[in-house]
């Protein structure tokens, strides 16, 4: 079998990969510095003296790491000992070892983007880490939480036709709940523009009634599977008399609004009985400034719950009434900020991979999934998605993606090229979307 194409770097200027290490990760640091600093009498009033010190201890290793940026210096180790901190310094070893002159180390400039886009994020985690007693603070929760408020009324809108959807599905044939299950997936795809470390950390909010757009957005869907996965789930819910477990894994992306999507389209799989359990995936720690983690998850859930309005409420009683009942499951692992391929996943989280292989389907959110999945990698555009997977098939998986990174695979000849003349930023601004779908052979 052919080697894999290299990795997308920002070692190729003016590429996205170069654009982004250039401007908007120092932009993102520059923010999380800020936030710190703005929290200052927080840290005082909770901790005295000692909360202003590991304050500025914070954002000195924070400037620390934003000059090793953007001077090209040398990755360096992990220092604060965590579950996943000889795994990351393996990783730095590895990526030595792809170093073609054995003088020169990785740097920021001169490695995989995947890689030391990743490393930004561990490293704030880890400066975090080093600033007791606040090192439990989320530098990212507040715009986190800006974006969900900001968004109330496209949430309202949802809420509303979730809670109208819900009443009527009993009544609804096939090509109805057919017909519903394409629109909440559109729904959780478009969801998924709403990603602050592509704004470097700026407000990202849906403001817009998108389900009143959806088939103005339709032509910007350039691989679209879904039949393949309504054919899928529609198969399991035909045939399931016996109530055998349909599991539906959603590895999710960004808190906020596309969170929410996410949850929509998962109340709709159980109230259709084309899936009987979802398992969420989120992120074990602050992650690209606007992904899900375990706090995000139930605070969402949260405030969807005590809304003042009558159908967001609804929404959030039954959400928390799903997690109680066990049909609602949240999960995190290391492996999720991890900066590997998903291909490796077997050899470095088999204990992971071993629990993908019980879904029936997969769906992976957002863009750095579809990163991870295809390895990051300067693919030819034709070359098929369960190619560029590179032996990762754990069970029926699907990419829900807007498109903000140079890689695309799946697309037809000539589709990439005409997009390109059409529109040069087509790859990298979220303006585009793709259904991928692979199923183990």
């Amino acid at each position: 079998m052919a080697e894999p194409p290299e990795f997308l770097s920002a070692r190729d200027v003016g590429s996205f990969a170069y654009l982004t290490i250039k401007d908007r990760t120092p932009q993102i640091l520059t923010r999380a510095i800020d936030t710190l600093h703005r929290h200052k009498s927080e840290f005082f009033e909770k901790h005295g003296e000692e909360g202003v010190e590991a304050e500025k201890k914070a954002i000195s290793l924070l400037s620390k790491l934003r000059n090793e940026l953007q001077t090209d210096k040398p990755i360096l180790p992990l220092e604060e000992k965590g579950v996943d901190t000889s795994l990351w310094n393996q990783h730095l070893e590895y990526q030595q070892s792809l170093v073609k002159d054995g003088a020169e180390r990785p740097s920021w400039f001169r490695s995989p983007w995947l890689f030391v886009e990743c490393y930004m994020y561990r490293r704030l985690h880890e400066a975090i880490l080093q600033s007791p007693p606040i090192d439990d603070f989320d530098v990212f929760k507040e715009s986190k939480d800006q974006n969900f408020f900001e968004s109330q009324e496209s949430v309202i809108a949802l809420c509303t036709h979730l809670q109208e959807l819900t009443r009527a599905v009993e009544g609804l044939d096939e090509s109805q709940l057919k017909s519903e299950f394409f629109k909440l997936l559109q729904m959780s795809l478009w969801g998924n523009k709403c990603d602050l470390s592509l704004s470097g950390g700026a407000s990202s909010s849906q403001k817009t009634d998108v389900l009143s757009s959806l088939e103005v957005l339709k032509p910007f869907i350039l691989v679209d599977d879904s039949e393949h996965l309504w054919s899928l789930l529609n198969t399991h819910r035909k045939t399931n008399q016996d109530a055998a477990v349909v599991r539906v894994y959603v590895v999710l992306d960004n808190s906020g609004f596309e969170l929410i999507t996410d949850l929509i389209l998962a109340d709709f799989l159980l109230a259709s009985k084309l899936a009987t359990e979802i398992h969420f995936y989120g992120k074990a720690i602050p992650w690209f400034v606007s992904d899900t983690t375990v706090r995000d998850f139930h605070w969402v859930i949260e405030q969807v719950k005590c809304s003042d309005h009558r159908w967001m409420s609804q929404c959030g009683a039954g959400w928390e009434g799903y997690m109680k009942a066990g049909r609602w499951v949240y999960r995190d692992h290391m492996f999720w900020t991890l900066p590997h391929e998903y291909c490796t996943m077997p050899q470095v989280a088999p204990d992971l991979y071993a629990e993908l292989q019980k879904a029936s389907l997969i769906l992976f959110k957002g863009d750095l999934n579809y990163r991870k999945l295809t390895g990051d990698r300067k693919w030819d555009f034709t070359i098929p998605f369960h190619q560029a997977l590179s032996g990762f098939h754990p069970a029926p998986l699907c990419s829900i993606r807007t498109l903000k990174a140079e890689v695309q695979v799946g697309l037809q000849p000539g589709q990439g090229e005409q997009l390109m003349a059409a529109d040069p930023t087509w790859l990298t601004s979220g303006k585009y979307g793709v259904f991928q779908f692979d199923s183990p052979l």
